[in-house]
């Protein structure tokens, strides 16, 4: 009996924003002088006709355009890289497209359009709905931009919108937090990130660190905030809570410890062959190396294969941050491992109480849930 070729995602980095978030640690450039749309889509393609050889005639479950801010593309552009993708890749059924989005008036003007060429999911990072949150975090938008492009968005067709919310905000009070969340669940757009405000290195707070709240309020903020958000939606990772069939299935990939291309600026990729060996790989970090390389092995900035020992780790940091938890059966075919490999740390957690088995899933406790860093590092691999 043949094996069905395993699915993967495809990731594409859109470099560019207005403004450098001060908090911001991803790939990205402000606007300038050397942004050009049209190169870039270029090169997207090339390098893309490149990846496919490495992918090829394995289904794609997912795209997903992150960045920067993609929403600063005309849907001309994005329709332009979603042909390419048509042509190049082997598309599988109802695939989810996402594109990430600001509510800038600017982007917001463009939804429509997105979701006649076939963006299916937007993303969009509201990050508060209070005007002096989103000045302290050096956001380009305000509250009513914010209100204005949920409501353009669900407008213009979109049935799967995710909200990005942060809390531990400088100077942000517990009611302030919950007004938010309130906010965001009255547009039951059925599904919501939330995420806590960390310092990251090589960011302007990293350097310039703003007054957060104390870790006790925080606490007291996330766990106020998750009682609220959880009378709506149920919680299926750490930071994601999602209606009934509007989890995101891309990110839902990642935690999987599924396959995945990037294309782009600094974009990561992890391809697993047939032996079981699991690749990762990212491009070039600058658009202008980027644009210049893209359709040749240049192009890649660096790579690695994963040490075998350092596998269930990996696979661990990813599917333990699911609230489903996982199943041998999945963690043998997506590692190529067998379960002797885990198996003496599995029945240590569970007797203490860390992980706990429900049918034929493993799943975090409340304190291993509480804890998701200790219980992970049980699978570090021994020195």
């Amino acid at each position: 009996m043949r094996t069905k070729p395993a699915e993967y995602s495809l990731y594409i980095h859109i470099p560019w924003c207005i403004k450098k978030c001060p908090y911001c640690d991803f790939n990205s450039h402000e606007k300038n002088a050397e942004y050009d749309e049209n190169a870039y889509v270029d090169a997207l393609i090339k390098n893309l006709s490149v990846d496919a050889e490495k992918v090829k005639n394995r289904p794609l479950k997912s795209i997903f355009i992150g960045g920067g801010t993609p929403s600063l593309f005309s849907a001309k552009s994005v329709e332009r890289i979603l042909d390419a993708a048509h042509q190049l890749l082997t598309l599988g059924d109802e695939v989810e497209i996402t594109l990430e989005a600001n509510p800038g008036t600017t982007e917001a003007k463009k939804f429509s359009d997105y979701y006649k060429i076939g963006v299916n999911r937007l993303s969009i990072g509201i990050q508060s709905f209070n005007d002096s949150h989103l000045k302290k975090l050096g956001r380009v938008h305000d509250a009513k931009q914010a209100h204005l492009a949920i409501e353009t968005a669900q407008n213009a067709g979109f049935e799967r919108i995710n909200l990005d919310l942060m809390f531990g905000l400088p100077e942000q009070s517990i009611d302030q937090a919950i007004h938010d969340i309130e906010l965001a669940l009255s547009y039951q757009t059925g599904h919501l990130s939330h995420y806590q405000l960390t310092l990251e290195k090589n960011t302007l707070f990293h350097r310039y660190p703003p007054a957060l709240p104390h870790d006790e309020l925080i606490w007291e903020m996330q766990n106020a905030c998750q009682l609220l958000i959880q009378q709506q939606l149920q919680q299926y990772e750490v930071s994601a809570y999602a209606a009934d069939q509007h989890q995101s299935q891309h990110n839902l990939n990642y935690w999987q410890f599924g396959d995945y291309i990037g294309i782009g600026a600094g974009a990561h990729g992890k391809l697993t062959n047939a032996k079981g060996t699991i690749t990762r790989y990212w491009k070039k970090k600058h658009p202008r190396d980027y644009i210049q390389l893209a359709g040749t092995l240049s192009v890649i900035g660096g790579q690695h294969t994963v040490n075998p020992s350092e596998i269930p780790f990996e696979f661990m940091m990813n599917a333990l941050r699911l609230k489903s938890g996982f199943t041998m059966e999945q963690y043998q075919r997506r590692t190529h491992q067998d379960s002797s490999t885990i198996q003496k740390i599995l029945d240590s957690l569970l007797a203490k109480n860390l992980l706990h088995m429900e049918s034929t899933a493993y799943r975090c406790t409340e304190q291993g849930w509480n804890f998701l860093n200790d219980t992970i590092e049980h699978f570090l691999p021994s020195e």
